[in-house]
């Protein structure tokens, strides 16, 4: 019998070394979005069955909620509202939550067309996948193996952030990557993660410009986020989040 219980010891410590090892922290199933809050100290995990989790820096499942037949496909923060905005899927909604609640406050229709084109394509291989934002825009990426100006382009699209029930295109970032599945802005540059090719790439707004390419692990990128602490974030599809210390990617 004890040495029935040393071994169940032997196993719980390789696999809590097998996960750290492996950056796993935490299992959601269909992770396809990842935000920090500064707000809460936690994290916001979005899932394409319409549910979101809300976990602790080390992986504690907090809280999880089913907000609807939504296929979210990115989750951003606003701490300065206390609100939680999702990429939805479909239906090119922005769905707009309240944090302490996780209760929907209502939907942002955006206008897909921009300067007389389709940006924001979607079809069953294309669609919205991942959301960020700063002080004035929200950042929407349109996931597609193709690169702007062709049809069905890899661009990531600015939204006006004011407040109303449909948001216009206000301009676009080409920045000639392929299969943009999540982004983030941190220290002012934005971050995207290219599913394809796995990479994490570093994009500077202002100068409009590509700074760095990093090749990511091989994992099913759907979304990534910075806490304060020097950590990096990433939600992947098959049904985990990872974590790593930034200076180990960047």
């Amino acid at each position: 019998m004890k040495n029935i219980f040393y071994v169940l010891i032997l196993l719980v410590f390789l696999n809590a070394s097998f996960a750290k090892e492996n950056h796993v922290i935490a299992n959601v199933p269909e992770a396809s979005g990842i935000c920090y809050s500064k707000h809460s100290d936690t994290l916001f995990v979005a899932n394409d069955e319409g549910r979101v989790y809300e976990l602790s820096l080390e992986g504690k499942i907090l809280r999880k909620k089913r907000l609807g037949d939504y296929d979210l496909e990115g989750v951003a923060c606003d701490d300065k509202k206390a609100q939680l905005y999702f990429a939805v899927e479909g239906s090119d909604n922005i769905l707009v939550v309240k944090q302490k609640t996780l209760k929907v406050i209502k939907k942002i229709k955006i206008n897909r067309e921009y300067k007389g084109r389709t940006l924001l394509v979607k079809d069953k291989k294309r669609g919205l996948e991942g959301i960020t934002m700063d002080d004035k825009y929200f950042y929407l990426s349109n996931q597609s193996e193709r690169k702007y100006p062709r049809k069905d382009p890899s661009v990531i699209v600015k939204i006006d952030r004011i407040s109303k029930k449909k948001a216009d295109i206000k301009g676009i970032i080409d920045h000639k990557q392929l299969d943009i599945s999540g982004l983030a802005i941190h220290d002012g540059y934005l971050y995207m993660v290219s599913d394809t090719d796995n990479n994490l790439i570093k994009y500077d707004i202002q100068r409009d410009n590509v700074v760095s390419v990093k090749e990511l692990p091989d994992f099913a990128q759907e979304g990534v986020t910075f806490d304060d602490l020097g950590y990096i974030y990433f939600a992947d599809d098959n049904g985990r989040v990872l974590k790593y210390l930034k200076t180990d990617l960047i």
